[in-house]
């Protein structure tokens, strides 16, 4: 197991100076954000171009990460494959299928992205749609040699009740992903706060993870005593404002990191555990998410054997 994290925390930096960084603070990958330069997401970071991308710009990455000693652990495009509008959605797919081809140009074994929700349906209606939408882009990852990654984030900001807003979020939804080919970039910070035991939740599937994200939560019972599970209603600012938890750097929150770790060897993982920094006490100037990088580093090194 490696120690790596994703880079769409610093969308400013190029990747060059990432990865001098986080060699030099000891991470050993990146998990590289490849959303488009400009897109739907207010928070997206571009640090490899898959658009403009072949055996040349492969070189140079290549070249780059092993300058610095470090694995390149997967591709990162999380978007909603379900999207209501056809036309955007197809725009995603298309950018989804560019990812795979710089991939497997790289010769990385993933590209992660999210199964998403077309709000106006059921989730029964939407499993219906998955079924129609994804095959297609699983058969094309798999001719490359390339797995798809599906994050379990519950995306409740995608829809306008603060419902799930990606059709990934529970065991029971990854076991229908995993029959149409899709595999699961673990996150134990969304199943803390549904309720869901992480380490209990994982133990089974370790062998349908290729990837796993790190990323802890912070959860705030009496708020939630005043909101409900769902959320802020009347008095929420913004999408993600759902008041009673927010997301943490690992040892900040109450995600139980060592159960997390152990019951990943034990159903030999020997992929890349990847720091999602979301956290909004370390955010806001690229000197506190690298702070926020160096806490979680110190918090899983030494879990993690050499």
């Amino acid at each position: 197991m490696k120690l790596g994290f994703l880079t769409a925390c610093l969308p400013e930096l190029s990747l060059p100076d990432i990865a001098a960084w986080a060699s030099d603070a000891g991470y050993e990958a990146l998990e590289v954000a490849v959303w488009p330069s400009t897109g739907s997401r207010d928070f997206e970071a571009s640090h490899i171009d898959v658009a403009q991308f072949g055996a040349g710009e492969a070189e140079q990455v290549g070249e780059l990460f092993e300058k610095h000693g470090l694995t390149l652990s997967s591709l990162a495009y999380y978007e909603n494959n379900l999207h209501p509008d056809e036309a955007r959605r197809a725009e995603i797919a298309a950018h989804v299928k560019r990812a795979v081809d710089a991939a497997a140009l790289l010769g990385v074994e993933t590209v992660g992205t999210f199964i998403g929700r077309h709000p106006g349906l059921s989730v029964k209606e939407n499993v219906e749609l998955a079924e129609s939408v994804l095959p297609p882009l699983v058969e094309y990852a798999g001719e490359r040699d390339v797995k798809i990654i599906i994050e379990n984030c519950v995306m409740e900001g995608w829809h306008p009740d603060g419902y799930p807003g990606n059709i990934a979020y529970s065991p029971e939804l990854w076991e229908w992903m995993f029959s149409l080919g899709l595999y699961l970039n673990y996150d134990p910070s969304h199943l803390l706060w549904l309720g869901i035991d992480p380490v209990t939740a994982l133990k089974p599937y370790v062998d349908r993870i290729p990837h796993a994200q790190a990323k802890d939560a912070q959860l705030d019972p009496a708020a939630r005593d005043r909101y409900g599970f769902f959320g802020k209603t009347i008095t929420r600012e913004h999408p993600w404002d759902e008041g009673w938890w927010r997301y943490r750097v690992p040892g900040r929150g109450q995600v139980d990191w060592s159960g997390v770790v152990d019951a990943l060897y034990e159903g030999g993982f020997t992929g890349v555990l990847s720091v999602e920094h979301e956290d909004p006490v370390w955010s806001g100037t690229e000197a506190k998410v690298k702070q926020g990088l160096e806490i979680a580093h110190r918090t899983l090194r030494p879990l993690i054997t050499g």
